[in-house]
């Protein structure tokens, strides 16, 4: 039914990925924030085609130490996103899994 009516608009995102796990509804700012593997994406709650990427990957030291240590280096060596959360006015805080080690950091979105 609702493909039929055209009110769908769908989001490829990153390729060879499904890990959108963690979402923040920021009325304030009409954003949605959704954490992914290496990237938080914003997008414009007026306009939903209309969005950001944030790029925060893994260091790439993290990155062999969690190879080394027998992780498969595509499906469990990356940063996932798995805290969002508005700090104030201008920025989010967020947190990943940073390959086995996290990490967590204040991002400015404006």
């Amino acid at each position: 039914e609702m493909l039929e009516s055209n009110n769908i608009i769908s989001f490829s995102g990153l390729a060879n990925s499904s890990s959108y796990h963690t979402f923040l509804l920021d009325e304030e700012r009409s954003r949605l924030y959704v954490g992914a593997k290496d990237h938080i994406f914003s997008f414009n709650l007026v306009n939903i085609k209309e969005y950001q990427k944030i790029v925060w990957p893994v260091s790439h030291s993290r990155r062999d130490e969690c190879k080394w240590a027998g992780k498969d280096i595509l499906r469990e060596c990356a940063n996932f996103i798995k805290v969002l959360k508005a700090y104030n006015q201008t920025h989010l805080y967020a947190c990943g899994t940073g390959a086995f080690h996290p990490v967590c950091a204040y991002i400015e979105v404006g």
